[in-house]
């Protein structure tokens, strides 16, 4: 039985935290945002979007980097606003 309240990271509104739980999608896809440091139990800063919706700007373990709504869809996470 799957959940449909998963919430990802792509779900999370601009300027709210999350606490990443859950780092899926296909084997490289999966070690790119794992060596990006977005591993579980961090806790993760969405602070822009860009103009045209993709990519999204984030803040995490001290510095800030862009990742692809794509990517971000992959990543469950727990709100802790």
């Amino acid at each position: 039985m799957t959940n449909l309240n998963k919430l990802t990271l792509a779900d999370i509104e601009i300027g709210s935290s999350a606490i990443i739980r859950k780092v899926g999608g296909d084997a490289a896809t999966r070690r790119r945002i794992l060596d990006l440091g977005l591993t579980r139990n961090t806790k993760v800063l969405v602070r822009k979007l860009a103009p045209l919706g993709d990519p999204l700007q984030l803040s995490a373990r001290g510095f800030e980097l862009s990742l692809r709504k794509a990517d971000a869809a992959m990543i469950e996470v727990e709100s802790c606003d």
